[in-house]
C-alpha cells in the first residue's frame, strides 16, 4: 500500500526557502551587491515599461485622448492643458465646467 504524501507548503514558506537558497549561493557579503542589482533592473524595467505605454499612446493615429508633454503647475493649468489638447476652449470657463466638457469630449 503506497501512502500519498503531499507538501503543503505556502506562498509565504516558499519565499522563505528562496531567500534561503539565495543567502547560501551568495553569501552575507555579496547579498547588499546583488540585491541593489536586483533593484536597479526592476527600476529599468518599470522605466521602460512606461516609456513603451507611452509611445504606444503617442504613436497611437486614432487616439482622441488628452495628451500632456510635461509637468503642470496646478489644477487649473492640467485642466487647460488638457482641454486644449482636446480642442475644448476653455477661456472664460470654471473649474467644474472644463471637468464636465473633458469627460464630454472623453466619452463620445
Amino acid at each position: 500500500m503506497l501512502a500519498n504524501y503531499q507538501m503543503n507548503i505556502g506562498g509565504s514558506e516558499w519565499m522563505i526557502i528562496g531567500l534561503l537558497i539565495v543567502f547560501l549561493l551568495f553569501g552575507s557579503k555579496k547579498l547588499p551587491e546583488f540585491s541593489r542589482t536586483i533593484g536597479k533592473a526592476m527600476g529599468e524595467f518599470e522605466k521602460m515599461r512606461a516609456l513603451s505605454l507611452r509611445q504606444r499612446f503617442e504613436d497611437e493615429p486614432n487616439y482622441t485622448g488628452p495628451r500632456i508633454a510635461g509637468a503642470v503647475d496646478s489644477e487649473r493649468h492640467k485642466l487647460e492643458l488638457i482641454a486644449e489638447s482636446l480642442g475644448i476652449d476653455h477661456v472664460n470657463k470654471n473649474d467644474e465646467e472644463l471637468r464636465l466638457l473633458i469627460s464630454e469630449k472623453i466619452n463620445k
